[in-house]
């Protein structure tokens, strides 16, 4: 064997010898960061800390362990020691949009909020669609109490990040506060489609059977009002083409569609709010309104009214508004229910990038 076979052999034994010891180190990190995870779900966030630490130092390359040491910073509220960590990691090759949530949110903390702000910006030009960050910028918009531009990132965030159901959840909360409830009755229930079961998702049922009630009102035997929005804003633009021309959605199609589901009721409760969901979607549809206002939960509700469900799902998305009327319906329709859970369970909502909702659509 010559010098130079026997020097390449040498070579491939030694960088083979390296391979292997590199995997065992990184599985071992690996198992390490496991067990702190574990204690960071505990509260016990030095020790995390520890683990993390002697994880890192065996891969560290992976980004994942000083992340999580920096995370447990700021459950200690030691957010300079996060902010030193963070800093770094917004320079790391495998960066994540989550990297520059957590380093802006300990400058929060910090009472600095300029600097988050400026973070969250500077994470936005790195990820343009993360959901995370345009949640962030929102959050900062409300402590201001500038609803309007909270509003503005967070429906910036559905649009370019809808299966990310933290948006829909401010959303829908700001606009059944408004005099435009239409747009936060269709967010709400994305998102407790999204996002189900959840201490968020029984905040937001009641929220839309509360607004179902308060802004459906029978003013007497004969007559009734429903009000979920007052914008009647139409474009000249728009005006200039008759065939492209739309009506207001809250004032044009919804209130009045949900008009003409209403007009045989005397009352609103979970039941009624279930026959007037059902008239909603078949006088959606007979009208043709899916057609110029397409809309993927409207299209949902009407394939869980295909399957026979509907009756089910109307309950269940608003069965914390009242839960003595939904057990009550639970227990006398149990059939119903079972079938319900089990095609719930197979037929989720389709949300991605091109099977979305947001409110510039129309």
């Amino acid at each position: 064997m010559t010098n130079t076979i026997k020097n390449i052999a040498l070579l491939l034994l030694l960088t083979a010898g390296q391979i292997t010891y590199g995997q065992i180190n990184k599985e071992k990190a690996l198992e390490k960061g496991n067990q702190a995870i574990k204690l960071e779900d505990d509260g016990e966030y030095e020790k995390a800390i520890k683990l993390f630490e002697e994880a890192q130092k065996l891969d560290p390359d992976k980004i994942d362990y000083p992340y999580e040491i920096a995370y447990s910073y700021m459950q200690l509220k030691e957010y300079k020691k996060a902010i030193n960590i963070g800093e770094k990691l917004t320079k790391h090759k495998d960066v994540e949009d989550m990297n520059y949530e957590l380093l802006g949110n300990a400058y929060d903390y910090l009472g600095k909020e300029d600097k988050a702000i400026e973070i969250y910006e500077e994470g936005l030009k790195k990820f343009p669609n993360s959901g995370r960050l345009y949640l962030e910028m929102g959050v900062m918009q409300m402590i201001k109490k500038d609803y309007n531009k909270a509003l503005a990132y967070y429906e910036k965030g559905i649009e370019v990040a809808p299966q990310f159901s933290s948006n829909y959840y401010w959303a829908a909360k700001i606009y059944c506060s408004s005099t435009e409830e239409v747009w936060g009755m269709i967010y709400g229930e994305l998102f407790i489609n999204i996002e189900r079961n959840t201490k968020r998702t029984v905040e937001i049922s009641k929220l839309l059977y509360d607004t179902y009630k308060s802004e459906i009102k029978f003013t007497s035997d004969t007559s009734f009002s429903v009000s979920f929005s007052k914008n009647a804003s139409i474009s000249i633009d728009d005006l200039k083409d008759s065939s492209m021309f739309l009506l207001p959605f809250g004032i044009g199609i919804y209130e009045p569609t949900l008009m003409m589901s209403t007009i045989n009721e005397k009352s609103i409760d979970i039941n009624s709010l279930d026959r007037i969901r059902k008239n909603f979607v078949e006088t959606y549809f007979k009208n043709g309104n899916d057609k110029k206002y397409p809309n993927i939960l409207f299209d949902y509700q009407n394939k869980i009214l295909k399957a026979g469900n509907l009756e089910a799902y109307n309950h269940w998305i608003l069965m914390k508004g009242d839960e003595d009327d939904f057990t009550k319906w639970q227990s006398d329709n149990k059939d119903k229910w079972d079938n319900f859970v089990k095609w719930f369970t197979d037929n989720k909502i389709q949300i991605d990038d091109t099977h979305k909702f947001y409110r510039e659509q129309y």
